[in-house]
């Protein structure tokens, strides 16, 4: 008896249409005079009109871009003891897993041809040629291949006069290298990536590319990795240097790969090639904590 009298007003509901429910919510709903409204139009309105004759103030953070320039390695690294070893290793499995070339298969076909020959037992209607030239020619090219190998000089994989000299881009061949400018900041010259600051109207990369041709006479060529910064430092001023609108700077770096290593016809002191375990001579703790995150050691 009691689950039917729960069960009527729900029946009394479900009868109702939908225009008399919500006319029901409605007059049983709090009155409009007791909700106070609010709206954010009036406000956002306020915030983005300003007064004339006002100036948006400009960010007292000077913009600049600079270019970690990198020459890979030239030639292979030394082996360390370890590498040399696995790479016997594996020469010894590819020689026992190898099969003949076509100039060994040559040679043994020559050679048991020469022994049925010394020992009677040859026919001259199996050769096709007319003469017994093969086997000697054979070993000709052989022996002509072992004379050019015994005449070929490597070329030498270092060259201490040339390594020694920071300022040519032809050191430290099996290294990756950086290329590192003097620069003129505030009143004390630093070495720093070749950096430039950035001028109305053109894009980070854009002020980046500014850099390293502004860097040297000769200009590089390089290949930028990315239109997108790979790191970010940021510096202040000394105090005797900052203004109310010039407070520090915020410099953007860029990676790109030299594609020319052409060496300059005039060396320029200004400019030096490192490796990245000398840089530390060279770079302030604090920005070399910046650039040692995107430097690879190839």
């Amino acid at each position: 008896m009691q689950q039917k009298k729960m069960a009527a007003p729900c029946r009394k509901m479900a009868s109702r249409t939908l225009w008399k429910v919500l006319s029901h919510f409605s007059r049983t709903g709090v009155k409009s005079e007791g909700c106070r409204h609010f709206s954010i139009t009036p406000i956002c309105e306020a915030a983005l009109q300003t007064k004339p004759g006002t100036e948006v103030a400009s960010s007292p953070w000077t913009l600049m871009a600079a270019v970690c320039l990198q020459r890979l390695p030239v030639i292979s690294a030394d082996c360390s003891p370890l590498e040399q070893r696995f790479k016997d290793m594996l020469l010894q499995l590819e020689l026992e897993k190898s099969v003949l070339s076509d100039h060994e298969l040559r040679l043994l076909e020559d050679a048991e041809r020469m022994s049925r020959k010394q020992s009677g037992d040859y026919d001259l209607d199996e050769d096709d040629s007319s003469d017994n030239q093969d086997i000697i020619l054979a070993q000709d090219l052989e022996d002509a291949w072992e004379q050019k190998f015994q005449n070929f000089q490597t070329a030498p994989r270092v060259v201490a006069d040339v390594d020694k000299d920071l300022t040519s881009v032809e050191r430290c061949l099996p290294d990756s290298l950086v290329l590192l400018a003097e620069q003129q900041v505030g009143g004390e010259k630093l070495w720093l990536l070749p950096q430039a600051p950035w001028q109305k109207g053109e894009t980070l990369r854009q002020t980046a590319e500014k850099a390293l041709s502004t860097v040297s006479a000769d200009g590089f060529k390089a290949t930028f990795l990315s239109n997108a910064p790979c790191g970010v430092y940021k510096y202040k001023l000394p105090r005797a240097a900052r203004t109310e609108s010039s407070v520090g700077a915020k410099v953007f770096f860029f990676k790109a790969i030299l594609a020319d290593r052409t060496a300059a016809r005039d060396p320029n002191p200004a400019l030096l090639w490192a490796k990245k375990s000398e840089l530390q001579q060279y770079l302030k703790p604090a920005y070399m904590m910046k650039v040692d995150r995107f430097i690879l050691n190839l």
